[in-house]
């Protein structure tokens, strides 16, 4: 049933041509198959390359357009991810804490989003709630936002709150600042940062095909498919597309979903570069928000996950346009001169309301507002990324100039009708609402201008045994805000800063690394949607990291451990006044295990645990110095395995299995308010085999598979809301 809402229109023909590519595209490809035409080998894949001679050119070491770095035993991460303008560097030889997810993972765990292949990590855990359609992140206990993930190296080119998955090789995770190696994302966060690395055609050719089932009733369909022409296969081409349609199992809600992705890329003798067109739509019906809760009031239990507090005609609808572009030139075979370009567009509207939850039984308030929303970014990088050797040292240098123009329109919510008063375990459903003759107008309210200059210089030593990382980069922050009804400018801030980096990585055995770090940044902190100020400029400030820690591969299975302490600003949105204010600063220092890979043949291991103290080290009353940091718990746990059936049983079934917990959070700053301790089972098998010679691989998970109900996260002065059991089934068949 479609309620009341803006009639927006949807790409139909997206939707017709992705169904229409799923289904007919395979058969095409087989019925050539079986009239001699074309033949396809059944394809082994390790990190995005291989396959047989002609293959296309790599890039050298200086060069990052071309295949990522081979993944590492088990197939589930990479051996090595990007370093930002320093390149590609194998995971054991950086002076940081990082994990590349690879494609087969994504793939393997059916993972429907970026946040659920960072539920992999132990380090990460989500702000905001499942099927609302937005992403958020808290690494090692701060807030990280969809907006601050990079395409490819490059700020602000992905769908600013949800980028589709399909066309995503790798997800590279760096947990801390990546401030010296990246520059500044759009809001500064110090955390850690995720960067999505783009598939590019294989050297074999490959089309698969997926259809997929979600509980209650969404059908997934999806199609991949890469390409290699020239003499030496130096022209690539792969497309994916995918088309998601129905029932969530959210009470009163359906998801509409559809991206189309273009990736082609050239690799010439000297000449490389790589161009990504993107388009997606993602429209929910009913979406899921973030709840406040009135202060001194005790946090209800939380609801039956499937139950929908949202009015059944509240509706999320967004679209995003991308390009993103690099190119690379090897002035000599150890100079590498680079240029990157990115530009998106990205709309919304938002017809719902933040529930605000006023007393221990559940009692909540629920104004409904719309709320259109547009952003228009563009980002650059140049750069140069070579190797010198003077006497007995090595150097592996970066250079880079960065920027990034951004361009905001989010105008003050419209009120429609009175404010609902429900129940979180018995909602009430109104008569539906219509934003007929509300304006959609998406006048500019703020603006934002990130530049810096960057250098860096890794210095090895005793056949790379000891690598010094040293560098800093100078950025600044533009940061202006607008009147919505006049455009006149009503505040601005500058900010800028010169943030310094050094990292040391000693192998005293050839496969223990011992490493270290310390890092500096701007945070440039953000208001929530929900606050009253949610478009002020606040101006930027420095934030620390330092980072010591260990890795040891044993070359099937690889450890690490870190231990850290980061300071930043602090934001906290008060529940009384709706005022998002910067008043304090907060510490956290924490220690990761983590551990990667397949220990025994046909047994991989995934996962690790994340201990953590934050502290209010300052605020603005006085007596919350030493209290607990809000949203931080003191145990992450994730562990995800897959065990493959001996051949004798069952040939080509493996098991799988993952677990999450999270232990207690507070609420508010004086810690009065707290949720509970929360743990996740998910359950899983694939199968492997082919069909009419064809490679077909079926999959089954149950996320949650114990229904268990409860509240994920509480970061920021917001409630936000596990998973409800989930069942996802889908085949893929390779022609």
């Amino acid at each position: 049933m479609r309620y009341a809402r803006r009639p927006r229109p949807r790409n139909r023909r997206l939707e017709a041509g992705l169904g229409l590519a799923t289904l007919v595209l395979p058969c095409l490809v087989q019925g050539a198959l079986a009239e001699g035409e074309i033949r396809l080998d059944e394809i082994t894949v390790a990190g995005g390359g291989g396959g047989a001679m002609p293959a296309a050119r790599p890039a050298p070491p200086t060069g990052v357009v071309g295949p990522p770095p081979p993944a590492y035993a088990g197939d589930a991460v990479g051996s090595g991810s990007r370093l930002g303008f320093l390149g590609n560097r194998n995971v054991f030889d950086q002076p940081f804490s990082a994990t590349s997810y690879t494609e087969k993972l994504i793939r393997d765990q059916q993972a429907r989003n970026v946040q659920d292949v960072v539920n992999n990590d132990p380090s990460i855990r989500t702000n905001v709630p499942a099927f609302s359609g937005i992403l958020g992140f808290f690494i090692r206990g701060f807030p990280v936002f969809a907006q601050d993930m990079a395409f490819n190296g490059l700020y602000g080119v992905a769908d600013a709150f949800n980028p589709a998955i399909e066309p995503i090789e790798r997800v590279e995770v760096l947990r801390g600042p990546s401030t010296l190696l990246s520059g500044v994302p759009p809001f500064g966060n110090i955390g850690g940062s995720i960067n999505l690395i783009p598939k590019r055609a294989l050297d074999e050719p490959l089309t698969r095909a997926t259809i997929g089932y979600a509980s209650n009733a969404t059908i997934y369909k999806a199609i991949d498919v890469s390409r290699r022409f020239g003499d030496d296969k130096e022209w690539g081409v792969r497309f994916n597309g995918a088309f998601n349609n129905g029932a969530t199992p959210i009470d009163n809600q359906s998801v509409h979903f559809g991206t189309a992705a273009l990736a082609l890329d050239y690799r010439g003798e000297r000449l490389r570069a790589s161009l990504d067109l993107g388009y997606q739509e993602l429209d929910f019906t009913s979406p899921l928000r973030n709840r406040s809760v009135a202060a001194g009031v005790r946090i209800p239990r939380a609801p039956d996950l499937t139950l929908n507090q949202h009015q059944p005609w509240e509706y999320r609808d967004s679209a995003n346009q991308q390009l993103a572009t690099r190119i690379e030139y090897d002035l000599t075979p150890d100079l590498t001169l680079y240029g990157a370009y990115g530009v998106s567009n990205f709309r919304q509207e938002y017809f719902g309301g933040v529930l605000t939850i006023f007393n221990a039984r559940g009692d909540y308030r629920d104004p409904i507002s719309y709320l259109p929303f547009h952003i228009v970014n563009q980002t650059a990088e140049a750069g140069l990324r070579g190797t010198v050797e003077t006497g007995p040292v090595k150097h592996s240098f970066g250079l880079a100039a960065v920027g990034f123009w951004q361009d905001l329109a989010q105008p003050p919510a419209q009120t429609v009708g009175s404010t609902i008063t429900s129940n979180l375990y018995d909602p009430t459903y109104v008569a539906p609402r219509s934003t007929f003759g509300l304006s959609n107008a998406t006048p500019r309210t703020s603006s934002r201008i990130n530049r810096s200059i960057a250098i860096a210089d890794t210095l090895s030593i005793l056949d790379d045994r000891v690598l010094l990382t040293l560098g800093g980069r100078w950025q600044s922050l533009d940061v202006n805000s607008y009147s919505a009804t006049t455009g006149y400018r009503t505040g601005a801030s500058e900010s800028g800063a010169f943030s310094p980096g050094v990292g040391l990585v000693v192998k005293p055995w050839e496969r223990l690394s011992l490493y270290a770090n310390y890092i500096e940044g701007l945070t440039s902190p953000a208001a929530p949607v929900n606050a009253v100020n949610a478009t002020a400029a606040f101006p930027a400030f420095v934030s620390r990291q330092t980072e010591v820690g260990a890795k040891y591969d044993f070359g099937t299975v690889g450890v690490g451990f870190a231990a850290f302490e980061i300071e930043q600003p602090s934001g906290f949105l008060d529940s009384r006044t709706l005022v998002f204010s910067v008043d304090g600063r907060q510490r956290n220092s924490g220690v990761e295990l983590t551990v990667f890979g397949e220990p025994v043949p046909g047994v991989r291991l995934l996962g690790g645990i994340t201990l953590l103290d934050g502290v209010q080290v300052r605020a603005q009353d006085p007596r919350n110095v030493g209290r607990t940091a809000v949203g931080v718990p003191d145990v992450q746990l994730n562990l995800y395995g897959e065990y493959d059936l001996p051949p004798s049983l069952v040939p080509g079934l493996t098991l799988t299995g993952r677990v999450i917990y999270t232990s207690a959070q507070y609420y508010d700053l004086a810690n009065s308010q707290k949720i509970p301790d929360w743990a996740t089972l998910d359950v899983g098998l694939r199968y492997a085999t082919t069909f009419q010679e064809r490679p077909l691989t079926l999959r089954a998970t149950v996320a949650n598979v114990t229904g268990t109900n409860y509240w994920a996260s509480t970061g920021r002065g917001i409630l936000s809301q596990g998973a409800p059991r989930t069942f996802l089934l889908s085949a893929s068949v390779d022609f």
